[in-house]
């Protein structure tokens, strides 16, 4: 197997293409009602209501549900308006019926909305009340209770534009300006070196696990991945003299995993996939595998094979390639895990988008070959990324542990993060 080494040469890649190789699109903030008839039409079959059980969802006590151990999670990301629209009942139903038994939820996105009010000061403070998504989000939670889903509170970091336009001392600075400043698709960030973003998101994530989520999920744990020139206009006002920005992230990283640890839940961390093979630097964004690996309860890489570009692993054409990319950065992430003594466990975060109009489509088939190339690697757990929450049945095992039957074809769009 070739490994990934010339990560130069991929960055430089990436930094070619108008997102980048790491691009995360955020959740779809359009109304569940205005997606196209072509992707409604993925889920034609799930849009009865589930019927609920008959229990008191005000009042579920979740320790007495029989709920899936944390290493062995079969789930699907689940964004703020799919939570807080009859979209969820339709996500229970698939659960209910395939091998799913876990929803990663956005609490905070990269839009800054809180899911529900928050209690917390600075949410308060910038707004972040104003545009929640959710305001029963507690009974909807004892819902996924009581249908023994297991529920993952996914937290955006250092991507809150909210948070830098109204706290701008916590911001990215632009050089010449002073202003705030902004990456290539005109969004604010928040100063990655500043411990106080990083103590807002431990407190929304302390106050997650109180409102009944079962762990918790940091996103953007990074610094901007925009091409040099452009990181060459931020200032960082927080910036130690002498600290590196995988100093940076490191410190805070831990410091994530000390305030949520009397809470006692697992405290987890999505990261590029590329983090698990490139062995030297950081990806200029402040991420090392053994950075996270040594802290962290579980670490998710993002190992989408639409994000690795041409020669990646020495394939020409990754995106067609879903069940050897996958294996491959599974096989460099478990080759540098092995060596250090009670390490996270991997669980990670597969494709089951179509990015723009890239080929092939991405169908059950697809989906299929990235989970059976975690599964020959002994990794038991993953999670499905959708940014519209949109999942196709025939990707997932029913109940009964059945293989789906999936052939390779060319239909079905979607998009990616």
């Amino acid at each position: 197997m070739v490994v990934v080494r010339q990560a130069g040469v991929l960055l430089l890649a990436a930094l070619i293409s108008s997102r980048g190789l790491f691009a995360q699109d955020g959740a779809s903030r359009d109304s569940l009602d205005q997606m196209s008839p072509s992707v409604l039409t993925t889920t034609a079959a799930d849009e009865v209501k589930v019927l609920l059980r008959p229990v008191d969802i005000r009042y579920v006590q979740q320790e007495d549900v029989l709920l899936p151990r944390a290493a062995n999670i079969k789930g699907l990301y689940v964004n703020a308006w799919a939570f807080g629209s009859p979209k969820l009942w339709q996500l229970v139903r698939l659960a209910d019926q395939t091998e799913v038994n876990a929803f990663v939820i956005d609490v905070k996105d990269d839009t800054g909305c809180m899911l529900y009010p928050s209690s917390v000061p600075t949410a308060q403070q910038i707004g972040a009340n104003n545009c929640v998504r959710a305001k029963d989000a507690r009974a909807r939670l004892d819902t996924l209770a009581a249908h023994g889903i297991y529920t993952i509170a996914r937290i955006v970091v250092a991507k809150d534009p909210l948070l830098a336009e109204r706290k701008p001392a916590w911001s990215v600075k632009e050089r010449d300006t002073g202003g705030l400043w902004r990456d290539r698709i005109n969004i604010a960030w928040v100063d990655a070196y500043n411990d106080s973003v990083w103590i807002y998101s431990a407190q929304l994530a302390a106050e997650a696990v109180r409102m009944g989520f079962q762990e918790v999920q940091f996103d953007y744990v990074r610094f901007p991945d925009e091409p040099r020139e452009r990181m060459a206009t931020a200032i960082f006002p927080a910036h130690r003299p002498g600290q590196t920005q995988r100093e940076a992230v490191r410190a805070h990283v831990a410091l994530l995993k000390d305030r949520l640890r009397p809470l006692g839940v697992p405290v987890t961390f999505d990261i590029f996939g590329l983090t698990a093979s490139v062995t030297t630097g950081d990806l200029g964004i402040g991420q090392v595998w053994e950075d996270f690996v040594r802290v962290a309860d579980v670490v998710l890489p993002m190992v989408y094979p639409s994000h690795y570009y041409r020669g990646a692993f020495g394939y020409a054409w990754p995106n067609g390639q879903p069940y050897h990319i996958v294996r491959s950065a599974l096989t460099d992430a478990l080759h540098r895990s092995r060596p250090l003594p009670g390490s996270a466990e991997i669980r990670p975060f597969l494709q089951a988008f179509t990015l723009g109009r890239r080929l092939p489509r991405y169908t059950p088939f697809e989906i299929r070959e990235q989970i059976r190339a975690a599964e020959d690697l002994g990794i038991t757990s993953w999670v499905l990324w959708n940014p519209r929450s949109v999942y196709q049945r025939g990707s997932l095992r029913p109940k009964n542990g059945v293989e789906p039957a999936a052939t390779p074809n060319l239909s079905g769009t979607s998009g990616g993060r």
